[in-house]
């Protein structure tokens, strides 16, 4: 993946940043308060409610205990087990006065507990009953076909859940508490005694202001009340798996009832047997944490605006005089008008503006300098085209004279301008810099020749060279200087001379060797003499400018007298 850094600009990148951190910081921030503040109010919410439920526990079992109480009070009632049993059958009248015993009876109960809406008496032979009376006397035959009776079945007693029941006032919602009614281990009667549910429910409810959704539950987990939205059959069936305890809380995602994701919380007193089962909406526990997410976010998006317009006005202030120096070098011209850059920048950007005028003024310096160099480059063409011309003339003139010296029968002149000629040739050597070996040796063989013709053959000279050194190269005219000082000033005032003239090869190095038994080596006067020491100066430096300073010249004197001179040099198998 490309650096973006290195693809998008600056002011881009910087604003860009900026808004994605504030982004990240705020998305993170509003989650982890969201995450805390949710769990805290959900862990008060189901500490509170299950306060709640065993306070209302308490209320509801009061009540239905009651109601057993009552139930096994009056099953153990003379009155009614004499009317069960057919004690006074002998007697119609006495059993007629029986039966309005116990109705009255009953009747007073339901007259003073609101809560009941009806007693029912199960029995044989109930002749006396009156379908507008809360109190029924029915055949105990048809005991099976009520909805109680399956409750029942297991048990002496039992609640029934909430069902309606049909009375002279129309159906009814009511909780039916069934008892068998026994003598002599023999059933003789059931007495059914019905709870008004909305009594219950209203209980259920507690004080709450807005609607609830709870449930309760009896011994075996089924339940037997309920109030608000609570799940089906088959849902309820997967959630009482996880209820372990009498008391817990846990939270449900969604259920196939279609409700939302929900906080199921229940209880059940250690005196009681019911088990209340609150369930709210995750929605309304953590509708505080999402106010306060809204607040955060409200805050958030403020405050990135903020940050954005302050990062832009930064991010302007980083760029500008980026762009001011950019757009510098995009119009930038030699001897043009050019963008002046600010000067009262002291930092980082003050640095690049002097960096680049610094640089801005070599170029110029540069310019001038290969305009410089241009007019003295065509200086050195016309200078070399005129030279050109010289050596033709030079030639032309040699050969004239060489002409003149032979119709005067001088034969020494002549030669002498026959070996200028050749020396000419090998000096010019088309403009070369290096010559071979065998060149420069040619060149010092006319010259030593002259020199032969001027002390009448009184001069001797001697090359040792292996045969395959002349093919190397050196550069030109870097053996004649020594030569020449030998010849000039080591044999001056003398007749007679000797010059050897040694080339050795020892590895990449070339050795060169002069010798002479002249006057000996005279430093001083080497150093100071007008000829020779401007030609060996230009020879040594000539050597040092092509080779460096690991090779060079050595002065010594000669042991049989005379001067050595001992010149090191790259061995050169093409031109440099």
């Amino acid at each position: 993946m490309k650096n973006p850094f290195k693809k998008y600009r600056i002011d881009h990148l910087f604003f860009g940043s900026f808004a994605a951190l504030i982004i990240l910081v705020l998305s993170i921030t509003i989650w982890i308060s969201y995450s805390l503040t949710s769990k805290e109010l959900a862990t008060t919410a189901s500490t509170n409610q299950q306060k709640l439920l065993n306070e209302l526990n308490n209320e509801i079992t009061t009540r239905m205990v009651t109601i057993e109480q009552i139930s096994l009070s009056r099953s153990r009632d003379n009155s009614l087990l004499a009317l069960l049993t057919g004690a006074r059958d002998q007697d119609e009248f006495s059993r007629y006065q029986g039966f309005n015993e116990v109705k009255q009876s009953l009747a007073n109960l339901t007259n003073s507990m609101p809560l009941i809406e009806g007693i029912d008496v199960f029995m044989n032979r109930p002749s006396y009953g009156d379908s507008l009376s809360y109190i029924q006397f029915l055949e105990l035959e048809d005991a099976s076909n009520h909805y109680w009776a399956e409750s029942i079945r297991r048990n002496d007693f039992a609640w029934s859940d909430e069902y309606e029941r049909s009375s002279f006032r129309g159906e009814v919602s009511v909780l039916s508490f069934a008892r068998s009614i026994l003598y002599n281990n023999k059933l003789i009667g059931y007495l059914v005694i019905h709870v008004k549910s909305d009594m219950l429910k209203n209980v259920l409810a507690g004080h709450s202001s807005v609607e609830v959704s709870r449930i309760m539950l009896d011994v075996s987990g089924q339940p037997i009340l309920q109030i608000g939205n609570v799940p089906d059959a088959e849902t309820w069936a997967s959630l009482r798996a996880r209820m372990g305890g009498s008391s817990g809380v846990f939270r449900i995602e969604n259920d196939t009832g279609g409700a939302e994701s929900s906080l199921i919380v229940y209880a059940r007193n250690n005196n009681s047997k019911w088990t209340l089962v609150e369930l709210t909406p995750w929605s309304e526990i953590t509708q505080g944490s999402v106010k306060l997410a809204k607040v955060i976010a409200i805050i958030g998006v403020i405050s990135i605006l903020l940050t954005l317009v302050i990062t832009m006005l930064l991010s302007m202030q980083f760029t500008r005089p980026i762009k001011k120096l950019v757009g510098a070098m995009n119009r930038y011209s030699i001897e043009g008008k050019n963008m002046k850059l600010p000067e009262d920048y002291s930092n980082e950007f003050g640095y690049l503006y002097a960096g680049y005028r610094k640089q801005n003024e070599r170029i110029e310096q540069l310019i001038q300098s290969l305009r410089e160099r241009h007019e003295l480059q065509r200086v050195a063409e016309i200078e070399a085209l005129q030279a050109n011309i010289n050596p033709h003339f030079l030639y032309n003139t040699l050969d004239q004279l060489n002409w003149i010296a032979i119709a005067n029968d001088q034969g020494d002149m002549s030669r002498i301008l026959e070996l200028m000629g050749r020396m000419f040739r090998i000096s010019l050597s088309n403009g070369n810099t290096y010559i071979t070996i065998q060149q420069e040796l040619e060149h010092l063989s006319c010259y030593l020749e002259i020199q032969q013709i001027r002390y009448k053959g009184s001069l001797q000279f001697y090359f040792e060279v292996p045969e395959d050194i002349p093919f190397l190269y050196i550069p030109k005219m870097i053996l004649q200087p020594f030569v020449e000082n030998a010849v000039v000033h080591g044999f001056h005032n003398r007749s007679h001379g000797t010059i050897w003239i040694t080339m050795k090869q020892q590895g990449e190095k070339l050795s060169i060797l002069i010798e002479d038994d002249g006057q000996g080596y005279q430093p001083a006067r080497t150093t100071h003499r007008k000829t020779g020491g401007y030609g060996i100066r230009n020879v040594k430096e000539r050597i040092s400018a092509h080779f460096g300073n690991a090779y060079g010249v050595e002065y010594g004197p000669r042991d049989e007298g005379g001067t050595t001179i001992r010149l090191t040099l790259p061995v050169l198998r093409n031109i440099p």
